[in-house]
């Protein structure tokens, strides 16, 4: 595999990691109210659910499902239902008094970390896009005359850019200056990730791909 296919593996992943999204939006959200600890958590569970498609590429498993139609059907519907829950839970939330806001992990720092590393794990796979966007990367490195260890540096290579790009959206948004911001603004930014979940949510739902 020459420097050239690598970069254009790793420059797919990257692009599609690092555009605005579900995922980057909430551990901007996760990071600007809670803080840095609850958003690496939450970009974590994202980072397991990438590399669970990952593996299950690798292994070719992912072919059956894109071969059972109905598989990434049932995989879609849930996914789309399991944005549209984050859509009113968080607009839920951008409806209450100011009075009333608290941070939510005060308190409940077990819980509540345990919530967010599963939020974020089922944010990812039950994207049937996640399954394709790995599909596309693996074939666009990996060739049947391929050295053995060139799986393992795809999906290394393509993990370490996913903890580069959310971990750092984690440290980036967990700012003093961006806490204090999104205080100031906080039915603001809820209620645009509220919209992002739902956009997100009906076009998986009504996605024909």
């Amino acid at each position: 595999m020459t420097t050239s296919q690598f970069a254009l593996v790793y420059g797919t992943y990257l692009i599609a990691t690092a555009s605005p999204g579900p995922s980057n939006m909430a551990i901007m959200a996760t990071a600007m109210r809670d803080g840095r600890l609850p958003a690496l958590v939450l970009a974590a569970g994202v980072i397991t659910g990438s590399l669970f498609w990952a593996c299950l590429t690798a292994t070719g498993l992912s072919a059956v499902l894109t071969t059972y139609v109905w598989a990434l059907v049932v995989i879609k519907i849930i996914g789309g239902l399991y944005l549209l829950y984050l859509a009113y839970r968080t607009g839920r939330s951008a409806l209450k008094p100011v009075s009333d806001f608290t941070p939510k992990n005060v308190g409940h720092a077990g819980p509540r970390y345990r919530a967010l590393y599963r939020q974020g794990v089922l944010m990812h796979i039950s994207n049937p896009k996640a399954i394709l966007s790995w599909i596309a990367i693996m074939s666009l490195g990996f060739q049947a005359d391929a050295p053995a260890g060139m799986l393992p540096a795809i999906v290394g290579g393509c993990a370490i850019l996913g903890i580069i790009v959310f971990g750092g959206y984690a440290l980036l948004f967990s700012t003093a200056a961006m806490g204090a911001l999104y205080a100031r603004l906080r039915r603001w930014f809820e209620t645009i990730l509220s919209a992002v979940f739902a956009v997100a949510g009906i076009k998986l739902l009504i996605w024909q791909g």
